[in-house]
This record gives C-alpha cells, structure tokens and sequence, in this order.
C-alpha cells in the first residue's frame, strides 16, 4: 500500500488504539463474473477453440487473455496535514510530474505491463463538473502508446481542497461523478482502483488523527469509512455504466493482530474484526454482529448499512490486498498495540481474507527499504514472492504481484506525518532513475517465471484488453456479453447469505 508502507509504520492499523509510537490466468470471479469465461457459457470443450464471430482476430483474442500480472505502481498520494493547511504529494516530491516519460521507460525497462497509476485528484477534479485533464491526457496517452495496462487507482489517501475531508456527506456522490467523467474521457481504461487503501485512509484520517481531518473518536471513524467505502461502490457502478467489462482490483491492507496473552484476547478478536469492515461493506457481506453493534453506535444507520447490503458488484473484482512487515501487531491487555513483525507472513493472512470472501487475490503492494547490505529488499522479494507461489500452490486462485513503488519514495517513515524530506529507499529505481538491487531482482523474476506460471492453470484467466486491443472485435464482443448481465442491484435484490 502506501499506508503500510517499511515505514518502520510501527503502527498498529486497527482503529480501536492509536499507535504506541501459456496459462493465459483467468480468474471466476465470484458469482460468475458476465464476462468471464464466455467460451465456456457457450459449451466449449476444454482446449477447443471457441465459436467466435466471422473476422473476429484469434491473435487478438488471445492477447485479451491476461498472463499473470507482474505489476508495480507509482503512488499518487495526496493527504493533508496540519489541520489541512499542507498537502502532502508524493507524485511532486519524488519527480513524476517532471520525469514520467523517464518513469515510463522505467516500467518497461523491468519488463512490467500492468501499473498502479492514477491522476492527482486533487490537480484535476477542480469543482463539480470542471476538470483539468492535461496531465492525465498526456501520461495515459503514453501509456497507450507504449501498451502498459494501467491499473487506475482514482483517490489515494486526500481530496481537494474544496471537497474538504472524508466527513463530508457529499463526497461519495462527487466521486462518483469524477469516476464516471474519467471513464468517459479513457473508455479504453478496464481495470481501477477506485479508492486506494480504504481502511487504512480511514484509520489515519479519522482515528489516528494524522491526515486529512485529523479525528480521534470511534464516530469520526466510522463516518469516514461509510463515506470512503460508498464512494468506492459509487465509483464501480458509475465506471461499469461506461465499461460494462470492468475489472476492480482493491487494495487493501491485509493485518492480523495477535493476542500478547489471556487478558488480550478479547481487544484483539475486536481489531480482528475491525480490519474486515471496509471489504465486507464493498462486497456485501454481513458483518459481524459485534461490528454491526460498533456501527450503529457510532452513527450509521439502518438505511446506509443496507445499501452496502443491497449491491451485486462482487462479481467484478479481484480481491488486491497488501502486505508489509509492519501489517502484523501484538495487542495487549490494555488494548495498545506494537508491531510484532512478521509472524503469520502474507500466504497464512491472505487465506483468512480468502476463504471471508472466495475473490481471486492479487497481492498489490509490498516493499522493504535497502539497507546497508543492499540486498535487504531483495531477500524480501523472494520471500513474498515465495508465499504467492504457496497461496497459488494450495488452490487459491492467485493473479498479481506488485512491488510497490517503482521508484523511492519520500516520508513515509513518518507516515507522511511530517515534511523532512527524508528519502526511503523502497523502490525498484532511486529517485534519480537509477535501477536498484531490488529492481534487477525483480526483473530477473518476472523473466524466469513469465512463462512458467501460465503452464501451472489452463482454466482461469483474466479477461483483460490489453490498450493496444481497444476497439477490436474480441473487446467489442466481450463488452456485448457484460451488457446481458445486471450491473446494479435492484431494489427486490437480497443480500448474500454469507453470515
């Protein structure tokens, strides 16, 4: 993520405490995602070519067809701090807005197709209905160009200024609108993330108090996450009105809190499962009814818990979910947290968030800074890499890895907190574009397993159009098969049964 970035965040993510200091991957997305698997509704037997229309281009067809995502990202966040006078801009303060052709061929220079990347809101969302697309027209255009599928990722921890913070009422509708807007004016884009990290935005912005409205109380915090999470589902049914082929791609932060002894059971079964309640609200799912209890007293209603309940967007995502050394916590008695380092790792924490939600996972972020052996970060790589192939290898369908960012990145040690200009060395390329050791690892990885991975499956792949492929018959005909299938819920729909 970026919130739990090898900021030594010591922190705990748990709102209950602040902090004491060629097998082309497709994947069913739950339910049977419309348009998945569109040989198979038509009775294709395995291996057989399937019935497509007269001219339609069977290279192209196969190029719609994801291999494993190798990805990495380049972070847009943009909170404020000191009670909103300071804005936080990663993009500005590690050099993108200068250097993103030189970024560009960074990503290509590793041998990445697919990128985190999204337009700085806070530069481009200037009022209702007014934007200023001149950057994003520039980047996504190159983007295009050089075929790099952006994974977009539209609000990353700040909101302009005149929308003010995750307290007002009125942002999810007006991000809705913006995701719409940016969809109309890139109907070539298929995969997004619309709100970046939504519980760990809420935990800083609400409970910690360190971005954005800078709240410590239970009520702040649970107005903040209704807000972030209905902006996200706000967001998906505006994108897939527009690109009924949409995939979204979460990325969220995978905790689990352990308990320091008997007395500590109880605060840590709670942080448990506080860490579920934006991805349960985004899918549907009921919450736990101590969770439903916690809700309710801290001022969501009836009604706006049972609009999470009454949506299908299920169907359309890929359960992304990051992990860093830090994303571990021991709890105790007295309910105050420390990081507790890795313990579980991210293969054991990942089947917990699966076997909750039964999405194919793509693991969207890690990262370890490179210390004075400089090969701390690499190490890292192998080891989370070596739990993607352990998730994949015990049956959990398992589509991405990203390594997050692509380039260094500047505060994070403070979690933003603070402006020391303090370089943590994180990325695949330091700030000057020079490749690290990390990078060259990674490089080398997707070479050696590009074409490995798609020989271990033959049945799940991701229907993914590649830029290049925007406006040919294959993507044509698969937004055909979306639109034969609901989108929105209807007001008789029932929630899913997975209490």
């Amino acid at each position: 993520m970026s919130g739990s970035k090898d900021m030594e965040r010591m922190t705990p993510s748990c709102p209950s405490d602040k902090p004491s200091a060629s097998d082309r991957r497709t994947v069913q997305l739950s339910g049977g995602p419309p348009f998945l698997g569109a040989s198979r509704r038509r009775g294709a037997s395995r291996g057989a070519t399937p019935s497509l229309p007269a001219g339609t281009d069977i290279k192209a067809r196969e190029e719609s067809i994801a291999n494993f995502m190798f990805a990495t990202g380049i972070e847009n966040s943009i909170p404020t701090i000191n009670n909103g006078r300071t804005r936080v801009d990663q993009m500005e303060v590690c050099g993108h807005y200068r250097h993103w052709r030189t970024d560009f061929d960074c990503v290509e220079e590793i041998g990445i197709h697919y990128l985190r990347y999204g337009p700085p809101i806070h530069r481009t969302f200037l009022a209702p209905g007014h934007y200023d697309w001149e950057f994003s027209d520039l980047t996504f255009a190159d983007l295009k160009r050089r075929n790099i599928t952006p994974i977009v990722d539209l609000c990353h921890f700040g909101l302009p200024d005149w929308i003010g913070n995750f307290q007002n009422p009125d942002f999810p509708q007006l991000f809705a609108t913006y995701a719409g807007a940016f969809a109309d004016r890139y109907p070539w884009v298929q995969l997004y993330t619309p709100v970046n990290e939504m519980f760990i935005c809420a935990v800083f912005s609400a409970k910690y108090g360190w971005w954005n409205e800078q709240a410590t109380d239970d009520r702040s915090f649970v107005t903040a996450l209704k807000h972030i999470v209905k902006a996200n589902v706000l967001a998906m049914i505006e994108i897939l009105k527009r690109r009924t082929d949409a995939i979204f791609i979460q990325s969220e932060s995978s905790e689990y809190f352990h308990a320091d002894s008997p007395a500590a059971i109880g605060p840590a079964e709670i942080m448990n499962s506080k860490r579920f309640l934006t991805l349960d609200l985004n899918y549907g799912r009921r919450v736990d009814s101590e969770m439903y209890e916690f809700l309710m007293d801290c001022g969501m209603t009836r009604e706006e818990y049972h609009f999470f309940l009454g949506q299908r967007l299920k169907q359309h995502c890929i359960l992304g979910n990051d992990y860093y050394w830090t994303n571990e916590h021991r709890v105790f008695a007295d309910g105050h947290t420390e990081a507790s380092g890795e313990v579980f790792g991210y293969s054991e924490i990942t089947r917990q968030y699966y076997n909750r939600y039964n999405l194919p996972v793509m693991h969207t972020e890690t990262n370890l800074k490179e210390g004075p052996k400089g090969d701390e970060a690499v190490h890292w790589l192998w080891k989370e890499w070596a739990n993607v192939l352990r998730i994949r290898n015990v049956g959990i369908p398992t589509v991405g890895f990203t390594w997050y960012s692509l380039t260094d990145q500047v505060d994070w040690d403070t979690a933003l907190r603070e402006q020391n200009g303090n370089v943590n060395p994180l990325g695949l390329f330091d700030l000057d574009r020079n490749i690290r050791n990390v990078g060259k690892a990674y490089k080398k990885l997707i070479q050696d397993w590009g074409d490995v991975l798609p020989a271990s499956s033959l049945c799940l792949t991701v229907p993914i159009v590649p830029p290049s492929q925007w406006g040919r018959a294959p993507e044509r005909e698969q937004q055909a098969d979306a639109r034969r299938w609901p989108v929105l819920a209807t007001e008789s729909a029932l929630p899913e049964n997975e209490a």
